[in-house]
């Protein structure tokens, strides 16, 4: 008997009870037999799509657990924290840059004759800002001192505008008055009067 007979028997009984339990006797599954299916293509056709299912889902879990620690290191690599010791640079520079536009600053203020105890707070970033924010100051300072001369003048009966001195008189003037002329003339006037 050759295998064409064989085959063609089998098919022949296929609805015998012995010959379906020789059959099911033979289709025992062996490691072998697995391995030899998953290696012919219908194995391969069953096994992808499983391979592939675990394949993401385990791909999906990495990501998850691991992608986010893995970007935030390349981040890092990529944009690497400042040295210390160049922060320390940096630092030093501008403490430096600092304390000579504070020098400058007090120069500036002792030749226009501002004063140097406000002077740090007119500093700026470069030295073109802080002669700026001093001659601000100078401004602002002299209006300031020129309103309160202005204020004292006119306080003593001098008014710088109209050019006019304060009224003084003599002794012998202040004699001459009657008491309600006296008390109509500003006090200072009359004391300086009395100490002549």
């Amino acid at each position: 008997m050759n295998l064409e007979e064989i085959k063609k028997f089998f098919e022949e009984q296929k609805d015998n009870e012995d010959v379906k339990s020789y059959l099911q006797g033979l289709s025992q599954v062996t490691p072998d037999g697995v391995q030899t299916f998953l290696d012919s293509e219908d194995g391969k056709k069953l096994l992808q799509p499983r391979l592939d299912s675990y394949f993401t889902k385990g791909l999906e879990t990495w990501k998850s657990n691991n992608l986010k620690k893995l970007v935030d290191e390349e981040v890092k690599k990529q944009n690497p924290p400042t040295n210390p010791l160049e922060k320390q640079l940096e630092d030093l520079k501008r403490e430096l840059l600092l304390k000579d536009l504070k020098a400058k600053a007090k120069d500036v203020a002792s030749e226009n004759k501002l004063p140097l105890k406000i002077v740090d707070y007119f500093v700026g970033n470069d030295e073109e800002s802080t002669i700026a924010n001093l001659k601000t100051l100078q401004e602002v300072f002299d209006t300031h001192i020129n309103e309160r001369v202005q204020e004292q003048l006119k306080s003593g009966g001098i008014n710088p505008a109209q050019g006019t001195t304060p009224p003084t008189i003599t002794r012998e003037q202040l004699k001459g008055m009657t008491a309600e002329e006296i008390q109509k003339l500003d006090p200072k006037i009359v004391n300086e009067a009395l100490k002549n």
